[in-house]
């Protein structure tokens, strides 16, 4: 299966799963927007106050935690893609692109700085 396939996969099953539910009059871009932004929070969350999140630092209810909110990240993404007609793959192949050419690997190897601000 490849990439695409899989994105169209996961379409199809969050669709699925809305209709089965009759939750797609809920499922406006505006309120998928605002979800991710909550699932993104609880993700942090699991990370917060620890030094840096490297994976010695979680123990396996950590692991769980940010596995469950990486996924319902990405759901809720699938879902505002495929209701703002938007290709994922397409889109983010697009943005290496364009963020290859704003950040040129020779100008900025090991800088962490804004690419404005150099």
């Amino acid at each position: 299966m490849s990439r695409q396939d899989s994105l169209d996969e996961l379409r199809g099953l969050t669709r699925a799963f809305a209709t089965e539910r009759d939750w797609e009059q809920f499922h406006t871009p505006k309120n998928l927007a605002m979800a991710l932004s909550v699932e993104v929070a609880e993700l942090v969350e699991h990370f917060q106050w620890l030094p840096t999140g490297a994976l010695d630092e979680l123990d396996e209810r950590k692991r769980e935690g940010i596995r469950h909110e990486l996924a319902d990240v990405l759901l809720y993404l699938v879902q505002l893609a495929d209701k703002t007609g938007v290709d994922l793959r397409a889109a983010a192949l697009e943005k290496m692109a364009l963020n290859r050419a704003k950040y040129p690997a020779a100008q900025v190897k090991g800088d962490a700085r804004k690419y404005d601000e150099y």
